[in-house]
């Protein structure tokens, strides 16, 4: 009798992923080594030991390129959690977003783009495009807790993702207060009206007590 032939693994999906990752980490690698330097489609193809044509197989542009990247980092390091518990859900937002401005390629890469948005019109429409992805991924969050009644029906989704966010840029471009897992607690409290941990005391360089 005979034996059914075994399939052959397809090896040319495999070859298509391994490639769109080393494109994607690339990617996010010359922008974070950049240093004013443009990162080019070219650049990007020669990080990745891949040819230009397959970077332009699935990007149009270098821009599409970094959003991309960008937006791939931020979902590994700042996933969306699902828990049924909104406190906890946001929490663990907020305390991975605080996290990830800590670690490397995530903390360069971003100051690199806020820095280099300044003077380039294409990187400035890519912070856009790249913190409106990151608000609307926060609002969703928040919008399941207000379906589950965990949030007033008229809760002003889009001032308390400012709240978040503003407090995150605020600290991570200017330094002035830690982002760290006690400024999560007390953010995520206040953020829901829970006074437990908002009313903590704060550091003296906090405070601006001389």
């Amino acid at each position: 009798m005979t034996q059914p032939r075994a399939e052959r693994p397809h090896t040319g999906r495999r070859r298509n992923e391994a490639a769109h990752r080393a494109i994607l980490d690339a990617a996010l690698r010359l922008l974070t080594e950049s240093d004013g330097t443009p990162v080019t489609i070219d650049a990007i193809a020669r990080a990745a030991g891949v040819g230009k044509q397959t970077v332009y197989r699935w990007w149009p542009s270098k821009g599409a390129v970094l959003l991309d990247a960008l937006i791939d980092r931020a979902g590994q390091d700042v996933p969306a959690p699902d828990t049924g518990s909104l406190r906890d859900d946001l929490h663990a937002f907020i305390t991975a977003t605080f996290d990830s401005a800590q670690r490397t390629p995530s903390a360069p890469a971003l100051r690199t783009l806020v820095r280099e948005a300044a003077r380039d019109v294409h990187l400035a429409e890519l912070m856009r495009t790249f913190t409106a992805t990151r608000r609307a991924t926060l609002r969703d969050l928040l919008a399941r807790g207000r379906d589950g009644g965990e949030l007033p029906d008229d809760a002003d989704l889009d001032l308390m993702v400012d709240q978040i966010y503003g407090v995150f840029w605020y600290r991570f471009l200017l330094g002035h207060a830690p982002l760290d897992h006690a400024a999560a607690d007390r953010l995520t409290d206040s953020v829901l009206g829970d006074r437990r941990h908002a009313d903590m005391p704060q550091p003296s360089h906090a405070r601006g007590d001389e």
